[in-house]
C-alpha cells in the first residue's frame, strides 16, 4: 500500500486559514463615509472593543463583546452581517472552528461582500470543514473556491484530501485521472502526492486495474524502489504468470534498485547460468560482491564458490563460442541465435549480440517467440536505443507474463 504524508497539505492549510482570518476583520469605520451603512452606537462600540481586544489575543473576552453586540434588539442587516464577519476573524483566530464556519456561512449567505472578498471567506471554510472532519463539505467549498475564480494551488491540495477522506473516490478518479493525463500529454509531471491519493483510492475500492495503472504512474515519474517493488510483487502474483520468466523479472529489479539481498542475487546469477546467459551472470556476481551484499557473512565461501563456477562457465562459453555461432546458424530455428546474441549484448558486446538477435528472429521458427521479442527490446535498451526497443517491447503479446513484463520496462525506459 502507498502511504499518504499530510505534513506538506497541513501547512498549506494553516496558510490558507491565516490568510483569511484578515479577510473578516473589516469594520464599517473602515470605509468612506459615503460608502458606509449606518450601524448604531450600541452595536458599533462593542464590535470595535471586540476588535481590539482581538488584536491583543484575548478572544475570549473579544467574542463575549461581539456576543454583547449581537444581543442588542432590532438589528439592520447590515450590521448582522457586520457581526457574523467579526465574529468568524475572531473565533477563527481562537481556533473555534465550529463558531466560526457557523458565523462565515452567514457572511456568505449575506451576498453582501465583493466577489473577491467572498472567494476568500469560501476558502477559509473549506479550511475549517477540513479542520473539522467534515469531507464532503470541505470539498463542496473548495470546489466552489476555484469555480469563483480561486487560484490558490494549496486548495488543490484540501479539495483532493477531502473527495479522498470522504470516501468519495470516484470524484478523486474524476479529478485526478483528467489531470494527470494532461499532465503528462503536456509532458509535464503529475503531483507525486495526487498520484499516491489516486492509487490508494483505487486500493479501496479493490480495483486492481485502476491501483496498478495508478502505481505505473508513480514509477514512470517517479522512479522509487517501492513502486517498482510493489508492481513487480504484483506481476508475479497474476494468474497464468509464468515461472519461467523469474530471470526477467530479476532483470526488472536489478534496473530499477530492487536487488538488493545477498539470496536474489544468487538465485538471480544461477538463473542467468542455467539460460546460458554467463556474461551476465559474471555481471551479476561482480555487482553483489562491489555492493557487499556477497563475500560477507556465513554464506561467503557459497559466494565465492558461485563466482568461481561463473568465471569457469563463462571462459569455457568463450572459447566454444564460434562452434556454439555455427551450430546456431546451421539450426532450423533461431532461438539458439537469439540467446547468443543476448549474451553477448549482456556482455556488452551490442553491436554483435542485436546482430545475432535480429538474424534469429528473421530466422523464425522460435519456441518462445514473444520471449525473443521481449529479450531484443531489453536488448535495444541495453545499446541505447530507446526508439527501437520501446518499438519492439510494443509488439511483445501474450497473457503468460511477457506482455506485462514489456509494458513495464517500456514504463522504465520512457522516465527511469
Amino acid at each position: 500500500m502507498i502511504r499518504l504524508h499530510c505534513l506538506r497539505l497541513c501547512v498549506l492549510l494553516f496558510s490558507t486559514l491565516v490568510l483569511s482570518a484578515a479577510v473578516g476583520t473589516a469594520h464599517a469605520t473602515d470605509q468612506p463615509a459615503a460608502a458606509r451603512e449606518t450601524v448604531r452606537p450600541e452595536v458599533g462600540k462593542p464590535l470595535q472593543a471586540g476588535r481590539d481586544l482581538a488584536k491583543t489575543q484575548k478572544y475570549k473576552d473579544a467574542l463575549a463583546k461581539i456576543a454583547e453586540a449581537d444581543a442588542v434588539s432590532n438589528k439592520t442587516a447590515y450590521e448582522s452581517f457586520l457581526i457574523q464577519q467579526m465574529r468568524g476573524s475572531i473565533a477563527m483566530s481562537a481556533g473555534d472552528s465550529d463558531t466560526a464556519i457557523k458565523a462565515f456561512e452567514a457572511v456568505v449567505a449575506s451576498g453582501r461582500l465583493p466577489a473577491a472578498e467572498q472567494t476568500r471567506i469560501v476558502q477559509a471554510l473549506a479550511g475549517l470543514y477540513y479542520r473539522n472532519k467534515e469531507y464532503a463539505k470541505a470539498a463542496a467549498s473548495a470546489a466552489r473556491y476555484y469555480k469563483d475564480g480561486g487560484n490558490d494551488p494549496a486548495m488543490r491540495s484540501v479539495l483532493v484530501q477531502s473527495y479522498y477522506l470522504g470516501n468519495d473516490c470516484a470524484s478523486v478518479a474524476k479529478l485526478l485521472n483528467g489531470a494527470t493525463n494532461s499532465e503528462e500529454s503536456g509532458s509535464r509531471k503529475p503531483a507525486e502526492e495526487e498520484l499516491q491519493i489516486l492509487a490508494n483510492c483505487y486500493l479501496k475500492q479493490k480495483d486492481t486495474g485502476g491501483y496498478v495503472a495508478a502505481t505505473e504512474k508513480l514509477a514512470t515519474w517517479y522512479s522509487k524502489k517501492e513502486y517498482w517493488t510493489d508492481l513487480l510483487s504484483r506481476i508475479q502474483r497474476k494468474p497464468g504468470f509464468s515461472d519461467r520468466l523469474a530471470l526477467d523479472v530479476f532483470r526488472l529489479k536489478r534496473t530499477t534498485g530492487n536487488l538488493n539481498r545477498s539470496a536474489d542475487y544468487m538465485e538471480m546469477a544461477q538463473l542467468a547460468l542455467q539460460a546460458g546467459a554467463s556474461a551476465e551472470a559474471k555481471k551479476i556476481v561482480d555487482q553483489g560482491f562491489s555492493s557487499g551484499a556477497l563475500g560477507t557473512g556465513s554464506d561467503a565461501d557459497r559466494h565465492k564458490r558461485l563466482r568461481d563456477l561463473v568465471v569457469k562457465t563463462l571462459a569455457e562459453n568463450e572459447k566454444t563460442l564460434a562452434a556454439s555461432t555455427a551450430d546456431a546458424e546451421s539450426a532450423k530455428d533461431g532461438t539458439a541465435l537469439v540467446n547468443i546474441g543476448f549474451n553477448q549484448a549482456a556482455a556488452g558486446q551490442t553491436d554483435k549480440g542485436l546482430a545475432q538477435m535480429e538474424k534469429g528472429l528473421r530466422k523464425g521458427g522460435l519456441k518462445r517467440p514473444e520471449d525473443a521479442r521481449l529479450h531484443l527490446g531489453i536488448a535495444y535498451l541495453v545499446a541505447g536505443q530507446k526508439a527501437k526497443a520501446v518499438q519492439t517491447l510494443k509488439a511483445v503479446q501474450g497473457n503468460d507474463g511477457t506482455a506485462d513484463l514489456a509494458r513495464l520496462w517500456i514504463l522504465q525506459a520512457s522516465h527511469g
